[in-house]
């Protein structure tokens, strides 16, 4: 292998170790209660982890390495992140105010619901380990994608940063919804639910019919609703596969 190839082929790796620095900044903002950063870091490796894809299509630069690697900064990127944003949103929910775990004065009911963000990467890992060594994903997922359960938390996050209705705050800052959320996601992520790829092989409509519709409507609600689009988008996507499975349309 020339220098040159060898320098293409860990292009992808290197943008991938991104994805993961990204990762680790974001459960290191969570922890730290600062929701707003950790949210935007989740969104950035989100970013690099389509970037990494894309340049190992684009470069020819295939690995083992690279599949494993990819799987490893997800896990910490889509998995860890989001739990640490729940566990801070947990904590302002019970008490009020985010602190360090060793000073958290909680009955065993609360440790309970806080340690409750923990199922989020343990299925998170079940669903990589799955699409790993399932050969049935190559046109399409089963099981929500774990970026997309993360992109769904870090929403939450930007929305409690940046938003001013109150209203909105108070029904994400609830026990119940955020606990709804966790195990309604985790599930997801482990069904069998046939969800929709937006990988694109062509621009032909016909044939991209529902990626098209759903990229409208995605744009359409950020016009209009802006940072409060984001989690509804998510749950558009899962309606939409659940709708398009249940239909037959392919």
């Amino acid at each position: 292998m020339s220098r040159i190839s060898n320098m293409f082929f860990w292009i992808p790796n290197a943008i991938t170790a991104l994805n993961l620095v990204s990762g680790s900044l974001a459960v290191f903002f969570a922890v730290d209660g600062q929701l707003g950063w950790a949210s935007v870091f989740i969104l950035v490796a989100a970013v690099f982890d389509f970037l990494d894809g894309f340049a190992a299509r684009l470069l020819k630069a295939y690995s083992s390495i690279g599949k494993e690697l990819d799987s490893l900064a997800d896990m910490v990127s889509f998995g860890l992140a989001p739990a640490a944003i729940v566990f801070t949103m947990l904590e302002y929910t019970l008490f009020g105010i985010n602190q360090p775990i060793q000073d958290i004065d909680a009955n065993w009911s609360q440790w309970i619901v806080l340690f409750t963000s923990l199922i989020i990467p343990v299925a998170g890992a079940f669903r990589l380990a799955k699409f790993n060594t399932d050969d049935r994903q190559s046109e399409q997922f089963l099981g929500m994608p774990i970026p997309a359960n993360a992109i769904f938390f870090a929403s939450l996050g930007l929305i409690l940063e940046l938003g001013t209705n109150l209203s909105v705050q108070s029904v994400i800052l609830n026990k119940y919804v955020i606990l709804a959320a966790v195990f309604g996601c985790s599930f997801l992520m482990v069904s069998e639910l046939p969800m929709f790829s937006m990988k694109f092989k062509n621009l032909h409509l016909k044939e991209n019919a529902i990626r098209f519709l759903f990229l409208g409507s995605t744009v359409l609600m950020i016009i209009f609703l802006q940072v409060y689009a984001l989690p509804l988008i998510i749950i558009w996507y899962v309606l939409l596969s659940a709708i398009t499975y249940l239909a037959g349309v392919k």
